[in-house]
């Protein structure tokens, strides 16, 4: 259903560059409008009447343009499941770390372990270890 009204979307866009470019602008447009003659794109109509039908087309195309847009958002949005940043925040029980959670100091220390370079550091406010006694 998505790529269906993809499909129609780009077409409605096409035709809206289109009747956008064929209007007459108080440049003469492309040189499409020009002169006032029987020639050219636009002595199928003229001036009133083709800047009616212009316009018309042109506010209809808008408006189609928007309502498929608006709908291709709701399709793409309903299909994704809401969710949290907090998802993925596990609530650690006090005094124990959640599985996997960093085990104190700078960033560095923290990514060698998770490469079991370095052994962990105490954990912060614990009391250092005391250094042992040299033996005589």
């Amino acid at each position: 259903m998505q790529t269906v009204l993809i499909i129609i979307h780009l077409i409605i866009v096409l035709a809206l560059i289109g009747v956008v470019l064929l209007q007459r602008s108080e440049g003469g447009g492309m040189g499409l409008g020009g002169g006032g003659g029987g020639g050219g794109v636009s002595g199928f109509m003229t001036g009133r009447g083709q800047a009616n039908a212009l316009t018309r087309a042109t506010a209809i195309l808008a408006g189609l343009f928007f309502v498929t847009s608006i709908a291709l958002t709701v399709m793409a949005t309903s299909t994704r499941a809401p969710r949290s940043i907090l998802d993925g925040a596990a609530p650690a029980a006090p005094g124990q770390q959640a599985p996997g959670a960093p085990q104190g100091g700078n960033v560095l220390e923290q990514l060698q372990r998770l490469q079991g370079d370095q052994p962990a550091a105490p954990a912060p406010g614990t009391p250092a270890p005391a250094p042992a006694a040299p033996q005589q």
